[in-house]
């Protein structure tokens, strides 16, 4: 029987450092939750009592003492809707205070714009609750915290701010529970489906007492006239009462200034879209009133006015270059700035300080002056030129899970960017930060997320840009990883191989690019079971880094490292233990001894040993490598971890399964902890487990392990990944040694087709499968249906892997002991005597399947001589 594990004793390492290692969060302290940015509540804020009342009487009173009412019925939700500046997000945030000061358990606002966005603020709301898997991507953790909300019976509030899909809604917020949901938006669509609460604005006597609040004017001349004028909108309102207190003026005064102010000089006009009366004059006022007072007014506002209106962290913001200082703005200094435009009232800060909003009708105003002058394009570039220096200051690649949070705001950033830029004009340096958003979602293993951005991202290169720009090829490189990451070789192939021809036209062939494009090809091929291919390239593509690089340039020990891979995968375990030997030499000299790369090789260089049947020095290797790994990397890291499973391997293959078992638990719990129980690496233990429980004997235990792999393989990679059609294969083999042959074989039928339908019918994995269900047949005693099968594998093995791969040579083994069954000594003594020579000629004479060979063709020499002894009697 054939195994069919994912291999994780062979790491294949692609060029550019695209191996993933994950660092995870710690776990959030225990206590009330406030979740997102909240607005902070605003100098001389005009409370709306009434309309706090109504919302609260459609969602029920905050409780006092914390607790609640049992879920379980429909949750309860509010839309607020209304035209903008009418404060939708103040009495939002209004009511979000009081649930604070109610001590309600969980208080969430998650920006709702996008659905990206309400993924990302959901997954935040995951993790602050503990539900978030260690590994699990933006769609899987709001899932858990829309089903936590869903669950809970504690209060809880949860607030989609401006919401703009019904249907992206529905699909996140939870149904039922005692949370209550507050939706602001502009969308009418929300007041039908949902109970809708009208926010108008202030009434006569609210747009006066709010100016008095504000200016401190205990009786303002002219108030009840200005407020008029600005249509009593509580926006514009803010923005007249803000340049009264900075200008000592009265309400008169500044009503002859708003009248007078010339405001087609600023914007264009707005066909069909008009601001509300007075709001683009009262803002212009504030902005003018600003910029004159504060130098650096005019370049702060114009890029937080193309950014997110979700909000932009303090630092991103830090990256901005001081005046007349030649460098980052100090700390001090940059909230100085913000403090002083807070008071203005074209700015905010998030309840935690940490985020500075601006109204989305602001962001209006202010580009449509850029764009009214001619500057849009400028103030663009800055900003796009301020979220590349911030991801300067971010890790990536291996570390990128310790900057989860910073990469996903920089998506939400770069939307914002994408989504004010005509189509045809994409700049390259968006277009680059967008491709460095996808690479960031594929090491985040947010695959699905990476394949669209990227995907988009790849037609805008080549539209904008040409088919031959290098942001072209890195986003279609970059494409072609995710399609690989996510079991999809059939596009990523296609991919990769029109790079490497559009590198070797454009670069050239010995362009150091052009050499990974080839490198990464091949890692392809292999992925896919074509070693001949992957090994053809990768034998060219090590020489001509050698050439040009050197014999010791790190991308040439990766390519000779790649190359021992492939030819242990293709059976050709001498030349592989040779070519590792070199890798780990030259790793040792170029990298140093205790190298991750270095650590890595010598890995592969152990399971080769064991592949070749050299069990003690595999051992041995195996054992001083997890030393070094977790002197290195620490005892619960990732690759430790996977050494650590591969030294329990061996001891398995060496039959000791007193030292496997106990390994192997070990490393399944430390997985669940660190990865988390639904990381791809925690699967693959469960399979790895079970597959010694079912060694040792223990059946029961094996299935049911099995069983929770399958289904969590389905849940989290897909029912037609590679490792999920693998995880069937395994639970098919439990089946068939606890003797429940029917179920076993029905399995490997549905798992075969699945093979040949995701795979192709000549892929190692699909022949591997095919073999098992030969050998399931035979069990059950269907020989007829048993034989046929063997000999078609092997004849494909033969044909796909070459005569003397080993698992051909398994293959031709199996078939002689069909035939044996089946009563064919003469055919089986044939079969396992050239079997024999080309085990002992391939592997060794010591090799295990070499032994097994051999005490086969003894006994059965042995029952012909029986038989021909009896036939002479």
């Amino acid at each position: 029987m054939d195994a069919t594990a994912s291999g994780q004793g062979r790491v294949y390492q692609a060029a550019g450092n695209q191996i993933i290692n994950h660092h995870y969060p710690p776990r959030p302290e225990p206590g009330q939750i406030v979740e997102g940015d909240i607005p902070q509540c605003p100098p001389g804020f005009q409370p709306r009592p009434q309309l706090l009342q109504r919302l609260a009487d459609l969602l029920g009173e905050p409780v006092q003492d914390g607790q609640g009412s049992a879920g379980g019925g429909a949750v309860v939700i509010c839309a607020l809707a209304g035209t903008p500046g009418v404060g939708k997000t103040m009495l939002a945030a209004s009511y979000a205070w009081a649930c604070q000061a109610a001590r309600w358990p969980v208080v969430a606002w998650i920006a709702a714009e996008t659905t990206d966005q309400i993924l990302t603020g959901l997954a935040a709301l995951a993790e602050r609750l503990g539900e978030r898997r260690s590994d699990e991507d933006a769609a899987a953790a709001a899932r858990r915290a829309k089903a936590w909300l869903a669950a809970t019976a504690q209060p809880a509030l949860l607030v989609f701010d401006n919401a703009t899909d019904v249907a992206a809604i529905r699909r996140w917020c939870p149904a039922t529970g005692a949370a209550r949901v507050v939706i602001t938006t502009r969308n009418r669509a929300f007041a039908r489906a949902y109970a809708p609460l009208e926010v108008e604005v202030f009434t006569p006597g609210q747009a006066e007492a709010f100016l008095r609040r504000r200016t401190g004017l205990t009786d303002p001349d002219g108030a009840a006239e200005l407020a008029h004028e600005l249509g009593h909108l509580p926006l514009a309102l803010a923005q007249a009462a803000a340049v009264i207190v900075r200008l000592r003026l009265s309400c008169a005064g500044y009503l002859e200034l708003l009248r007078d102010f010339p405001v087609g000089d600023q914007l264009t006009a707005q066909h069909g879209d008009a601001y509300p009366a007075g709001t683009a004059e009262a803002i212009m006022l504030s902005v003018t009133q600003a910029e004159s007072a504060l130098p650096f007014a005019h370049d702060l506002l114009s890029i937080l006015a193309v950014l997110s209106p979700s909000g932009v962290p303090l630092q991103v913001l830090s990256a901005l270059s001081d005046a007349g200082s030649g460098g980052s703005i100090e700390p001090v200094r940059l909230r100085e700035m913000l403090a002083d435009l807070t008071d203005t009232s074209l700015i905010t800060f998030s309840e935690d300080g940490t985020t500075v909003l601006m109204h989305r009708l602001i962001q209006r105003v202010l580009c449509d002056r850029a764009a009214h002058h001619g500057d849009l394009d400028a103030v663009l570039d800055q900003a796009i030129a301020l979220l590349q220096d911030y991801t300067d200051t971010l890790p990536d690649g291996a570390q990128t899970w310790a900057a989860r949070a910073a990469v996903e705001m920089l998506i939400d950033q770069s939307d914002a960017l994408y989504r004010r830029v005509p189509a045809d004009e994409l700049p390259d340096d968006l277009l680059a930060l967008r491709i460095w958003c996808g690479r960031s979602l594929h090491d985040l293993a947010e695959l699905a997320r990476a394949v669209q951005l990227l995907e988009a991202t790849l037609a805008d290169c080549e539209r904008v840009l040409g088919p031959d720009h290098p942001h072209t090829l890195i986003s279609r490189t970059y494409l072609a990883f995710a399609y690989r990451e996510a079991g999809d070789l059939g596009r990523a192939i296609p991919l990769y191989e029109a790079t490497l021809a559009d590198c070797e036209r454009v670069l050239g062939a010995d362009h150091p690019d052009t050499l990974m494009s080839r490198n990464n090809l091949s890692g392809a091929y292999h992925a896919a079971g074509d070693w001949r291919r992957a090994i053809a390239l990768l034998e060219a593509t090590l020489a001509d880094l050698e050439r040009v690089l050197g014999l010791d340039h790190p991308e040439t020990l990766t390519s000779r490292h790649n190359l021992a891979v492939a030819y242990q995968e293709a059976g050709d375990l001498s030349r592989a233990i040779r070519l590792f030997k070199a890798a780990l030499i030259g790793r040792e000299h170029v990298l140093g001894p205790d190298h991750p790369s270095t650590l890595t090789t010598r890995n592969n260089l152990a399971s080769a040993h064991q592949a070749a049947g050299d069990l003690k020095r595999a051992i041995r290797l195996f054992e001083a490598t997890v030393s070094d790994y977790e002197r290195v990397l620490s005892p619960d890291h990732p690759d430790t971890l996977t050494c650590r499973t591969n030294l329990a391997n061996a001891y398995q293959a060496a039959g000791d399964l007193d030292q496997a078992i106990p390994l192997y638990e070990q490393t399944l719990a430390e997985r669940e902890r660190v990865l988390g129980s639904d990381h791809p690496d925690t699967l693959t233990s469960h399979i790895y487990l079970a597959n010694a429980y079912q060694m040792a004997g223990d059946l029961d235990r094996a299935i049911l392990l099995l069983k929770a792999s399958v289904s969590g393989h389905e849940r989290v990679l897909g029912a037609d990944h590679p490792d999920t059609l693998t995880s069937h294969t395994y639970l098919a083999n439990a089946y068939r040694a606890a003797g429940d042959l029917k179920r076993a074989i029905l399995l490997l039928k549905a798992s075969v087709s699945d093979h040949e339908r995701v795979l192709g019918a000549d892929h190692p994995s699909t022949l591997a499968c095919r073999n098992n269900l030969a050998d399931a047949y035979e069990a059950a005693g269907n020989l007829g249906r048993a034989i046929p099968l063997y000999e078609a594998t092997l004849t494909d093995r033969e044909r796909v892997l070459g005569p003397d791969h080993p698992e051909t040579l398994a293959s031709r083994g199996n078939l002689a002991g069909a035939y044996r069954a089946a009563g064919g000594l003469g055919p089986a003594i044939a079969l396992y005597t050239t079997t024999l020579t080309d085990c002992e000629r391939v592997l060794g004479s010591d090799h295990p399947m070499t032994r097994v060979v051999r005490g086969n063709l003894v006994v059965l020499a042995s029952e012909a001589a029986l038989r021909k002894a009896r036939g002479r009697r």
